[in-house]
């Protein structure tokens, strides 16, 4: 990864910008910070140098988000009344707009309204999807897809701007790959710099690739997102965000926020809490001025920092942004009830109920298995899953020892293919019930439950709250141990 120079916030500095503990700057600007420089650093001034990587997109006639009418369709063979759904995006989040039904190899959503940004259209298989991008700037957007799969052979023969996001959707993808296979090398490698100067080569191979692009489209929504994807300042704390403004709406309907979240997290929170909360409070106190931008970026800090296993960092982002009553005053409903799904996954809560088919026949109910039993483990896990291969034949016999003493297991896969599935069941001998959806990561039980990794635990009692996410089975036997 290109190593950046990281500056040391002065943590009590950063913090007493949160709600409640000072007054907010008269600017809607994020406030100024006191800096400590490394003992071999020439300044103790921040690197407000502008990277070379960093190219602005944004002109006076994309500036800012605009709402509009643009009629969608197209063509694509696949057999009539085969359904296609459209989705607007927000981040990794999707909401269903509209939907179509084809016939005679051709579809036609009609005029719709709709916001500058990407959007998605998919089967009913998420995983056969297309993204592309809507902008009222063009009324007409004609896709021809050349087979019944919307992931590849696609294309948008009216809309340059298209072309030139397929272009570079297919150039980052092939370059990311790229990028991959050397990091792989780089583990005890002897030539562990010829590697680094390779991936740093492909970087900036695929920054030359947004700038041509950039070039070939301007005053386009495309040309605007490629400038987010490189900050301006790389270096400097206080101003990574410059180059972003918070009153742009269209900067939701991209992954370029949360891209730029992250990557303001790896450069300067240093890995430890301190570093995580000051650079939570700056990512507030940039896009406060704007609810809209806001609730993207808590919602998107939120889902980064559940999913890597900080609970107690989104505790604070809940805390003191979400459910303050004065932060929280302008926020609406939605990011409220975003923030629920996550809480209801914290230990002492409720997570969802489902209910699903056996693989041999019959439904679980999640929330009267929990009632019956005094314990009931929920674990998620697929057949190609290297760890639950491990992990499996140790459940197995706990979960024999402690049945009969009121504990039960219940297996969610995330397998597609029944008979794989059913296949390893059998193989292994699981006497606990397993149930799938057999969609893979797109079940609904996923976003749910919000996985990101197999196995997944989740430890219930007999009212249905979590008591323990273990990250191993022995962590379980040891709870049983002392509890039953």
């Amino acid at each position: 990864m290109r190593q950046q120079m990281i500056w040391t916030l002065c943590t009590a500095a950063a913090l007493a910008w949160g709600c409640g503990n000072a007054e907010r700057p008269a600017e809607n600007k994020a406030p100024k910070t006191t800096t400590v420089a490394p003992k071999d650093a020439p300044s103790s001034q921040p690197d407000v140098s502008v990277s070379a990587r960093w190219k602005s997109g944004l002109t006076d006639k994309n500036a800012g988000d605009k709402k509009g009418n643009v009629r969608l369709h197209g063509s694509v063979p696949a057999a009539n009344g085969t359904q296609l759904y459209l989705y607007e995006t927000e981040g990794r989040n999707l909401t269903l707009m509209d939907s179509a039904e084809v016939q005679n190899q051709a579809f036609d959503f009609g005029a719709i309204e709709v916001h500058r940004g990407f959007y998605q259209m998919a089967t009913k298989n998420a995983k056969n999807n297309c993204q592309f991008i809507l902008n009222p700037d063009e009324a007409d957007l004609m896709l021809k897809f050349r087979s019944k799969q919307l992931t590849s052979g696609k294309s948008a023969p009216q809309s340059a701007e298209n072309r030139g996001w397929f272009t570079y959707e297919n150039y980052a993808r092939v370059n990311n790959n790229q990028i991959r296979s050397l990091r792989k090398q780089l583990k005890d490698s002897p030539f562990r710099a010829q590697v680094e100067k390779q991936i740093a080569d492909k970087e900036s191979e695929l920054v030359a690739k947004q700038h041509e692009l950039m070039e070939a489209q301007p005053d386009t929504y495309l040309a605007k997102f490629l400038g987010w994807k490189n900050p301006k300042y790389p270096k400097s704390q206080g101003n990574f965000f410059d180059d972003i403004d918070p009153l742009d709406n269209s900067l939701v309907r991209s992954m370029a926020m949360s891209d730029r979240i992250q990557g303001f997290m790896v450069a300067f929170s240093k890995g430890n809490d301190p570093g995580f909360l000051a650079c939570i409070d700056l990512v507030k106190a940039h896009f406060e001025p704007n609810p809209v931008t806001l609730e993207s970026a808590l919602y998107s800090m939120l889902e980064g920092f559940y999913n890597t296993g900080k609970e107690h960092i989104c505790q604070y982002i809940l805390d003191n942004y979400i459910y303050d009553e004065d932060c929280g005053a302008d926020l609406s409903d939605v990011i409220r009830q975003r923030a629920q799904g996550i809480i209801n996954l914290q230990m002492g809560k409720t997570p969802p109920n489902f209910t699903m088919n056996k693989w041999d026949g019959g439904t679980v109910n999640l929330m009267e298995t929990a009632k019956a039993n005094k314990y009931t483990l929920v674990m998620f896990w697929a057949s190609w899953c290297h760890k639950c291969e491990q992990e499996i034949p140790v459940l197995i016999p706990v979960h024999a020892k402690y049945k009969s003493r009121g504990f039960e297991a219940i297996g969610v896969s995330l397998d597609q293919a029944r008979s794989t599935w059913v296949g390893v069941i059998e193989q292994r001998g699981m006497s606990y019930p397993n149930v799938s959806q057999l969609q893979g990561w797109d079940s609904p039980i996923v976003k749910d439950y919000k996985i990101t990794a197999t196995p997944t635990y989740f430890l219930l009692d007999s009212e249905g709250k979590i008591v323990l996410k273990p990250k191993r089975i022995y962590e379980v036997d040891a709870f049983l141990g002392k509890n039953l």
